[in-house]
């Protein structure tokens, strides 16, 4: 066996004696870190905290073995205890494994395939407790995230439908034919609204649901599409949309991530403009080169201030009051490079505009 996988063990005696006969014993079979007393044994477990079990003898000067498992349960929980002791009394031994968790005591004196037998056992409860514990924290972070989901999706989805009952409830009285324009103008807006969260929620279960499905990128098709999308609301918005592609070779990966990638990020340029700029652009630069994927998506709009940079990628984080934002975008954009290998790199300046340059490995 590998020595760098092999189980590492802590054995604690003050008999200088049992350390050397311990470890001679069984240093073929298990990395052994010796130690002749708890001082000693808590510096141990501080410089490898992947040793997985404890062994220590009962009787010892100053600090009892139990009492010491007793002392190392908050700090380091996680190596499986074993009790090396000369008890004869059933209470006694039953009353130490109780106080200190003690996964198992061995006899004085004791045999090395009694030991080794207790060492793999404790071993193989340290993988199933760590593992567990693992996916305690997986699943605890799930729920948090599900719970936080279901709060401000629904928040979120009723929103737009009330404002829109609200503008129908005074519509029925209207009877200013500009008023009523104004009033389909809002209930325009809230639906708009309302489209591009169901749209992030797709794009989101698309990413977390779906299968890769790795095919050719024609990045000239690609482009064409966002032009179909965005084309025509940068003309309406006054929004100048220029677009730049250098493919010069062939490029592997999944078209629906890229696509969720790209629409995300352009919406996000076209979204957060200054009002007051008269010359508002996005900037779309696609460059494919030794088998990597380079897309650069930048604007002239309200940036994004110092203090947000660290959460845009966060879920339901909404850098700006702008009434359209699902707080998705990005977070989808993040996940969508986990699946496909990508990276994304962030340059942003308040009142100014911001530059995201995302890095894609041919599949």
């Amino acid at each position: 066996m590998d020595s760098n996988r092999k189980i590492k063990v802590l054995y604690i005696d003050d008999e200088p004696n049992n350390l050397v006969s311990f470890k001679a014993s069984f240093r073929f079979d298990y990395t052994v870190f010796i130690a002749n007393n708890t001082q000693e044994a808590l510096s141990r477990l501080e410089e490898e905290p992947d040793i997985s079990v404890v062994l220590s003898d009962q009787k010892m000067p100053g600090v009892t073995g139990v009492e010491f498992f007793e002392d190392i349960q908050t700090k380091y929980p996680n190596p499986v205890r074993i009790l090396i002791t000369g008890y004869t009394d059933i209470d006694s031994v039953i009353n130490a494994i109780n106080r200190g968790h003690v996964f198992r005591y061995i006899k004085k004196p004791w045999t090395q395939a009694d030991v080794k037998s207790a060492i793999d056992e404790a071993h193989k409860f340290y993988v199933t407790s760590t593992l567990l514990a693992m996916k305690n924290d997986e699943l605890q972070k799930a729920y948090d995230e599900l719970d936080k989901f279901a709060y401000s999706a629904t928040h979120d989805m009723r929103g737009p439908i009330l404002s829109v009952l609200g503008i129908i409830d005074l519509t029925k009285n209207a009877e200013d034919i500009t008023e009523i324009k104004e009033m389909v103008s809002m209930m325009e807006n809230a639906m708009l609204k309302l489209d591009n969260y169901i749209q992030n929620l797709h794009d989101h279960y698309s990413i977390r649901r779906g299968e890769l499905n790795i095919t050719d990128i024609d990045f000239d098709n690609v482009i064409k599409d966002m032009s179909d999308l965005y084309d025509i609301t940068g003309k309406i918005k006054n929004i100048n949309f220029t677009k730049s592609l250098q493919q010069n070779c062939k490029f592997r990966s999944d078209d629906i991530s890229i696509k969720i990638i790209l629409n995300n990020l352009l919406s996000n340029a076209f979204k957060y403009q200054r009002k007051d700029n008269a010359d508002k652009s996005v900037f779309l630069n696609v460059k494919v080169d030794n088998a990597t994927t380079v897309i650069t998506v930048e604007d002239n709009g309200i940036g994004i201030p110092d203090k947000n940079l660290n959460n845009v990628y966060t879920m339901f984080f909404r850098g700006a009051n702008d009434e359209i934002g699902s707080g998705f975008g990005l977070y989808n954009v993040k996940d969508a490079l986990g699946k496909i290998g990508g990276k994304i790199e962030l340059q942003s300046t308040e009142n100014e505009g911001t530059k995201f340059t995302v890095t894609i490995p041919s599949k």
